[in-house]
């Protein structure tokens, strides 16, 4: 027989957030009705996951965590399935969704909302150097010195992209933009789906001093699509192998960003200790392609791509206040992922001195779990969108940082 579960209110929630205390707001609806109205920092567990993956994204079962839905008695059944896996501060929020309407708290449309409302008030505060659809199709037309750089996941290029562009996951564009680039006069054009990827990727060069003159594709492939400008598919150029010189100068630019940003430095054993605090939820995360961690990672690690990580910090790390400490092989892919991170509020640590031999341990990243009928259709994924789908989409970001100024509760400082 369960116990009855306590209330948080919206305002003690809030305060929660306000004081960075690890809390996990749970938001156990199917993703396509979360995607309509959620809080900022709820993280979406469909009660027919919970089992399945409630131990993975929420590793410490002290955890505060608070479920709610909108009236529908899955938050109570939600809640009834993590006491039975055994977290022990389990709670509702008081009144569900419609309680925290009528609190007067903010509630925000879409998926992966803290990571693209921070990438619009990135480039309200830097004026992240972008280029119309129709002035990078005239650059191409006319053969100039550029280079599109693609900033999404492999597969996502390979679905559409814009022409003659190439694959290089946001987290690894610092790391190879010398080696692709190498003319300095070149113009380095990234892009992403919509908006997201390619200010956070453009930004990224920026930061790290790339000398190259760079722009973010404006509303990436939505921007062209609606344009009326034609989109490749299929394409699979990728990046080539980055000389060693190279690499050691892209370390030194990466890390210097995430000095700045007050990324902090652990070692190896710094990681045991912290797998011996009890009080304290810790992600640790693997920023390298799902190959490389196929190949060999550090014992415990978890794979999360490091622009993914990025733009996915809702679903690979739902406790909000935790801990995350990354790691690569390059010295530049962790520090700026890291970078972006620390940004955003989290306390974020990377691991220095790391050599090939520590990643010993040998298993493939958990297997997709299979599309849902309720997942919510993304207007900037496929080819098969309604314009107006898109353009409601990017009218929706535009907005995005007047929300988060309304809620008050992001904690995002950009450099």
């Amino acid at each position: 027989m369960s116990t009855p579960f306590p209330f948080k209110t919206c305002a003690q929630v809030r305060q929660t957030l306000l004081d960075k205390q690890e809390i996990a707001l749970l938001d156990v609806r199917e993703e396509d009705v979360f995607a309509q109205a959620h809080p900022l920092f709820a993280a979406n567990l469909p009660l027919n996951r919970v089992t399945a993956d409630a131990r993975r994204r929420i590793p410490r079962l002290d955890t505060l965590i608070v479920v709610y839905d909108e009236g529908e008695g899955l938050a109570q059944l939600a809640a009834q399935t993590l006491q039975g896996l055994g977290y022990s501060q389990v709670h509702l929020l008081d009144g569900g969704l419609q309680g925290w309407l009528q609190a007067g708290g903010e509630v925000f449309q879409d998926v992966n909302v803290p990571s693209k409302a921070f990438g619009e008030l990135v480039d309200a505060q830097r004026h992240t150097p972008m280029l119309s659809a129709q002035e990078v199709k005239a650059l191409l037309d006319k053969q100039a010195n550029v280079v599109v750089l693609d900033a999404r996941r492999f597969d996502e290029y390979q679905t559409m992209n814009i022409p003659t562009s190439i694959s290089v996951p946001g987290a690894e564009l610092v790391l190879r933009a010398a080696a692709l680039v190498p003319d300095p006069g070149t113009r380095i054009i990234v892009n992403c789906a919509g908006r997201t990827r390619s200010i956070i990727g453009t930004q990224s060069l920026v930061n790290a001093g790339i000398t190259n003159p760079v722009a973010a594709l404006r509303n990436g492939t939505i921007g062209w699509t609606l344009a009326g400008q034609t989109l490749e598919h299929g394409a699979g150029r990728r990046a080539t192998p980055v000389p060693e010189a190279q690499r050691l100068a892209a370390a030194r630019q990466a890390r210097a960003v995430a000095d700045r940003a007050g990324v902090k430095r652990g070692r190896l054993a710094d990681v045991l200790r912290f797998r011996s605090e009890t009080t304290r939820t810790g992600y640790c995360l693997d920023v390298r392609t799902p190959a490389e961690f196929s190949a060999g990672h550090l014992p415990g690690f978890a794979s999360a791509p490091g622009g993914q990580l990025v733009q996915e910090t809702d679903v690979t790390m739902p406790v909000r206040g935790a801990r995350a400490v990354l790691a690569d092989l390059d010295g530049v892919c962790a520090n700026m992922t890291a970078s972006w991170l620390a940004q955003m509020g989290w306390e974020v640590w990377v691991l220095d001195d790391l050599q090939a031999t520590d990643f010993s341990e040998t298993s493939q990243p958990p297997a997709p779990v299979p599309p849902s009928p309720h997942r919510y259709r993304r207007p900037y994924e496929g080819t098969d969108n309604p314009h107006e789908a898109m353009q409601a989409y990017l009218d929706w970001e535009y907005g995005l940082v007047a929300q988060l100024a309304r809620d008050g509760t992001h904690g995002f400082k950009v450099l």
